[in-house]
């Protein structure tokens, strides 16, 4: 298993969401990152988690997290552990006062409610080798000494990401 972070929510060309999930020790823009197609409103609830910001109403994901709270459990980790037919699976595993337990769920689902937790988030390494894609987007905007050239270098490695996704259709992970 590799521990990941959220890069970002991107839209693919056919206006799908895709999260991007990155190793936590892999340097933006260098390594790779894992895209998996999720649907709009896990990807609000995703960039809302993200970005720490309120909304009038708890999100389904903020009831998730209350739920648990108040029931004793807390979420450990989040594990993306496989790919079957182009789809992704994971596993929430939740210690609750009955001990540790494994809940099976949708990555969305599960990085959502790990975001809005502070939960690991892991992705297994055969994941990562099947679907992983040489990360040449994520590169770091809070360097302040950043030239010139540094950003026509990201302005080139979004363009690529782009024509990637322009071209990448989710049936392309699916095992042939």
């Amino acid at each position: 298993m590799v521990e990941v972070r959220v890069a970002g929510v991107a839209l693919d060309a056919s206006g799908q969401h895709v999260i991007l999930l990155k190793p936590a020790d892999e340097a933006p823009g260098e390594g790779r990152i894992l895209p998996i197609w999720i649907g709009a409103q896990e990807a609000t609830s995703i960039l809302v988690a993200v970005e720490g910001a309120d909304t009038p109403r708890p999100l389904a994901h903020d009831l998730m997290r209350t739920m648990l709270e108040t029931l004793g459990a807390a979420v450990e980790t989040v594990e993306v552990t496989r790919i079957d037919g182009g789809t992704f699976f994971a596993e929430i595993t939740l210690g609750t006062t009955a001990g540790t337990t494994r809940i099976d769920a949708r990555p969305s689902d599960a990085v959502a409610l790990a975001c809005r937790v502070g939960a690991t988030i892991h992705v297994a390494d055969a994941v990562l080798d099947e679907a992983g894609i040489p990360d040449t987007v994520t590169g770091d905007e809070s360097d302040a000494e950043e030239t010139v050239e540094d950003e026509a270098d990201q302005e080139e490695r979004v363009d690529e990401f782009k024509r990637f996704l322009d071209d990448v259709d989710p049936e392309d992970f699916r095992d042939a």
